[in-house]
């Protein structure tokens, strides 16, 4: 099936050239009429000259994609009232007029299936009739049945290349959207990566500042530790780009550790309950990266508490701190919508089916809390 609809995807869509040549179903008729065969030759004439006009009219009209609903319809109505006039007054070979008129329905009204059905199934009818009427019984329904056949094959092959083309449109759009997501997802990793290592490294190096005139050793060991953090940072980097990096919740706590005692706030880390499916632990790794970063960034405290609690179903992280109240430059109290980190994170966890709470814990504080369900399966393969 793939194949076929690689090999329609590649054929060009019928245009209005493409139902012309089948006016050629008319020579007998114009080779009667120079002939002088047919009584009132000039009026025959004038009528197959109009039916030739209205059929071109009507398939271009059909086909034009900035089409109106009136003009197409118009058409096509007389050139139904010529159809009839012609087979009523001279039948015969005439009645090839009507797989034409047919045509023309299926392409002007090929939108509208009930419409399109009635359309086809008179034509086929009439066309019967008015053979019958004219002793012309033989092959009356293998006759009938092209002539609502030919509308139908119309509209079929119309409606399939506009499909085809509608999925098309759509592919691209799905596509467009998966590279706007990933550009969000690259920008989102980027932000909390440098944005914490930044802050890891200015720590650092105030300490090292700070130890140098007294503790060259400390001094010498906190320079080892930047060191370590560019070195891990660029690994990461390299990681996020590839769309690869997994991250641990026990390398985040130890890493909020390390930096919340370099930058002088006291740490109570606690964290219990069953093994973690990879998926969560690496969500609330990004959950402790952000909320330490936004404390030692922004909080001014003196203490802060990690607390990890997993249930059957659902794990609860909360991250507070005694500081100033405020969980980031742009956040807003109550909320997590402030920062571009918190925003992030608010998605990251909505995606998952979680939830992500943050604002100022009472009077002094701040308070970010963090949800996610945890799936029986997955906890199942940690374990």
């Amino acid at each position: 099936m793939s194949g076929a609809m690689q090999r329609i995807e590649r054929m060009k869509p019928p245009d209005r050239r493409t139902f012309l040549p089948w006016l050629l179903i008319l020579t007998g008729d114009v080779i009667d009429l120079c002939r002088g065969k047919l009584p009132l030759p000039w009026l025959g004439a004038a009528g197959l000259a109009a039916f030739v006009a209205l059929y071109v009219t009507t398939v271009f009209r059909g086909l034009d994609e900035r089409r109106e609903t009136r003009a197409p319809l118009a058409s096509l109505a007389a050139l139904a009232a010529v159809t009839y006039a012609l087979t009523i007054g001279y039948g015969g070979d005439w009645l090839l007029c009507f797989p034409l008129l047919s045509l023309a329905a299926g392409i002007v009204l090929r939108g509208s299936g009930p419409r399109l059905g009635a359309a086809l199934g008179t034509l086929g009818t009439t066309v019967g009739v008015l053979m019958a009427v004219h002793n012309d019984t033989e092959d009356v329904l293998a006759i009938a049945w092209g002539t609502a056949l030919s509308g139908l094959v119309a509209a079929s092959l119309l409606n399939l290349y506009e499909t085809v083309e509608r999925l098309r449109a759509t592919r691209e759009e799905l596509a467009h959207a998966a590279v706007e997501r990933e550009r969000l997802r690259f920008s989102r990793d980027l932000h909390d990566l440098l944005g914490h290592t930044m802050s890891v490294i200015v720590v650092k190096a105030e300490a090292v500042r700070r130890l140098a005139p007294r503790d060259l050793d400390a001094a010498v060991g906190q320079a080892a530790d930047i060191e370590a953090v560019g070195r891990q940072a660029l690994t990461e980097i390299r990681e996020a780009v590839t769309g690869y990096r997994e991250g641990s919740l026990t390398t985040e706590l130890e890493r909020a550790r390390s930096l919340l005692d370099a930058s002088g706030i006291a740490t109570d880390i606690r964290q219990s309950g069953p093994p973690l499916p990879p998926q969560t632990a690496a969500l609330l790794g990004w959950v402790v990266r952000e909320g330490v970063t936004n404390v030692v960034r922004h909080s001014a405290a003196a203490r802060c508490a990690i607390e990890v609690r997993g249930e059957p179903d659902r794990v609860h992280l909360e991250i507070t701190d005694d500081g100033r109240g405020v969980g980031s430059e742009s956040a807003e109290p109550g909320g997590a919508k402030g920062g571009t980190g918190l925003k992030g994170l608010t998605e990251r966890l909505a995606a998952a089916g979680g939830a992500l709470a943050a604002g100022p814990d009472g009077k002094r504080g701040f308070r970010l809390v963090a949800e996610l369900p945890v799936d029986d399966e997955e906890e199942d393969r940690a374990a």
